[in-house]
Order: structure tokens, then sequence, then C-alpha cells
């Protein structure tokens, strides 16, 4: 095995990944070796993949960070798309030439037959004294019964289209129609359109929510700490109508951001002023946009989201962490603010010994520790981490 044969398939297995433009480094070395049929335990396998990622740095076309995430570069993005391109182009005439070969073929075929059945045809009519053979030619090019066959074919196209687009257009008009908001629906017989969504990802943010609802939500609440804007990871959202309500909570138990959702009908009690004025709400003063419609992330970034700071802290909570870490990725990552680590704390379950995608970090000094905190929501191997304080 080659550079010259991993090197495309490095590049290939990025941009076929979630996001097109990067991965974790250690998720795409696995993908690109088990493509390849070698063993993603082999030492030599894992270091042929390091020396080509390597010489990919060196051409420019991909860059390691720190956080151990793989970035395609824009050059190297539009190289593939062009070979991709290219390929399509390429295919497209093969299929091309087979068609007219086929098509061609099918004409002599046809022709034969043709001729055939015409020179028995015209072995007959002799036989029985009939020479006009007149109404037996086929319409010829400018008749007028041929030119009117194209134009009705036109024509019917025409109108297809547009009872097409007049279908859509009517469609999306009944959706949107105030009276089958609350109508009564599969899946939805009391017309709720407000829902109650629970274990959300910190980093979730309005864009990322509607995307997951299918793109009907209108409104949102983000639950938060009132005094100390801390997020508990769930929301209100009221939907556009009854039957996208119905879809949503289908949607229960689906992953976002690798956590499953919890989904429920949550009529609105008497009293509540649901839905609310703005688009965007918040329960805290300074999650999501202080109470505002910013649309921002829900948890917030940085220490401001974070609960209050014990007094000469010097240990951190670290949670919504990527299955690949390990001591050596959350040292480096700490050390991009230089906040040196003195111990680290996996937490694992008892049952299964799985782990649990959190844990804890300690640090030489409260300094340190609070250099830590101000990477709370940024992304560690594709994920963004969710920081807090601990005693």
């Amino acid at each position: 095995m080659t550079d010259e044969t991993i090197a495309p398939t490095i590049i290939s297995t990025i941009i076929g990944s979630p996001s097109g433009k990067s991965m974790p480094v250690k998720e795409l070395r696995k993908a690109v070796l088990l493509s390849l049929q070698l063993d993603t335990d082999d030492k030599s396998s894992k270091k042929l993949f390091k020396k080509c990622v390597q010489a990919l740095e060196a051409d420019g076309r991909v860059k390691l960070g720190a956080d151990g995430i793989v970035k395609l570069s824009k050059s190297a993005r539009k190289e593939a798309a062009k070979g991709s391109k290219k390929k399509g182009k390429k295919d497209k005439k093969k299929k091309r030439k087979k068609s007219d070969a086929d098509e061609s073929n099918a004409y002599d075929d046809s022709d034969k037959k043709s001729g055939k059945k015409q020179k028995s045809e015209h072995a007959q009519n002799n036989v029985n004294g009939d020479d006009d053979n007149d109404d037996d030619e086929p319409p010829m090019e400018g008749d007028a019964d041929n030119d009117d066959y194209g134009d009705d074919v036109e024509e019917d196209e025409a109108a297809d289209q547009d009872g097409a687009a007049t279908n859509k257009d009517d469609n999306n008009a009944e959706e949107d129609d105030p009276a089958n908001k609350n109508k009564s629906v599969k899946g939805n017989p009391t017309g709720v359109t407000r829902l109650f969504l629970g274990n959300l990802p910190f980093a979730v943010d309005e864009s990322s929510l509607n995307d997951f609802l299918g793109g009907y939500m209108t409104h949102v609440k983000w639950i938060t700490d009132k005094e100390t804007g801390r997020f508990y990871g769930s929301a209100f959202v009221e939907m556009r109508n009854s039957k996208d309500a119905a879809g949503a909570v289908a949607k229960a138990g689906t992953e976002l951001m690798g956590r499953p959702i919890k989904i429920n009908f949550a009529e609105a009690r008497s009293g509540d002023i649901w839905p609310p004025k703005q688009r965007v709400i918040t329960g805290g003063k300074q999650a999501g946009g202080g109470g505002g419609g910013g649309g921002g992330q829900a948890g917030g970034y940085g220490t401001k989201a974070m609960s209050e700071k014990p007094e000469g802290c010097t240990k951190l909570f670290i949670g919504n962490l990527s299955y690949d870490i390990d001591d050596d990725a959350i040292t480096k990552f700490f050390a991009n603010v230089d906040a040196e680590l003195k111990a680290v704390r996996w937490l694992h379950h008892k049952d299964s010994g799985d782990f649990k995608g959190v844990g804890f970090v300690e640090f030489w000094n409260t300094e340190a520790c609070e250099k830590g905190a101000t990477l709370n929501g940024k992304n560690l191997l594709g994920r963004p981490i969710r920081i807090d304080w601990t005693d």
C-alpha cells in the first residue's frame, strides 16, 4: 500500500463525512483503513496513515489541529469537486453513446423487419393486381397532422408543469392556514402544537433545533436557571401546526449531536402566554442571548453560562465528550489556553464499564482552572465540550 493509494481515500472519506469538511483524526483513520481492508490495530498501517496525513499537510491539502480534527483545505475540496464533475461527464458520455448505439441497432432491426414486410405486401399486391400504395406511406415531415401532434405534446407538458406548481402552492397554503393549526390528525388527535424537549445538547441553538424538527418550529423557550442562566438541557417549542407537531414527536429518541432527544406533547396551561411574543426566549439572564431573541447556543459559551465558581476552585467537570477522547487529547486541548493539567478522571458505567462521555480535570492552581473554563462550548474532537466548576 502506497501514499498515492491512501491520500485520495483520506480526502474522499472527509468529503463523505456529515460536515464534508473535517473529521476527528481517529475516526478518519479507522474509516480509511477499513475501506482499504487494512487492520485498524496494525501499527504499520497506523504509521502509513500518519505519514500520509503529514504529506497532505505539507502539500496544504489538509490541516491537523490541536483538537485532533483533520480539516480539508478549500483547494482540496475544489479539486475533488472538479474530479467528480469530470467523472460524471465521462459517465454521461458513455451512457449516451451506449443509448445511441442501442437505438441505432433497434432502428436497423426495425428497418429490416419493415423491409421484409413491405416486400411481402408488395408481392401480394402484385398478385392481386393492386398498385395503389399511397395509403401505406408514412406521414412526411411538414404534414399538418404531424405538426399538430407535436404542438399537443408541448401543450400537455406545459399544463402538467403548471398543475404541479399549483398543487405545491396549494399544499403550502393549506399547511399555513390558521384554520388547520390545531386540526385533529393521525398521531395527534387533540391537535396540540406545543412540545417539551429534553436531554438536549448544551451546544444546541435555534437553527440546529429547527433543522432537527423538520424546519417547522415557530418558537422556542430554553429552560434555564433564573439566577445563573445555566441551561438545563430542555425546552418548550411551538410547531407550525398539529401535523408538524405529530411529525416531531415521532422523532422521539432520535439523536441530535450524539444525544437521544426526549419529545412529548405539552399543552399550554390555562393562563400561560403561549406562544411567546418573541421567536426565541430563555428563562435565564445570560444563556442564549440574555432573555432576548438572539438564537444563540442554549447553554451559552465561556464562563458566563456556568454555575457560580467555588472559592479557590481547581477542578472542572467536562461533558459531551467524544468516545475517542484520551488523556493526551484533553491535555493538548487545555494547553491551547496555557492551562496545565494535574490530573484527569474519566467516568464509566458500573455495570458495563462503558465510558459515559464525561469526566473531571484538575489543574495546578485556580488561575489555570479559570483559563480552562473559557473553553466551555468549544469543539473537541468534533463535539462542543460542556464545562462547569466543581469542588
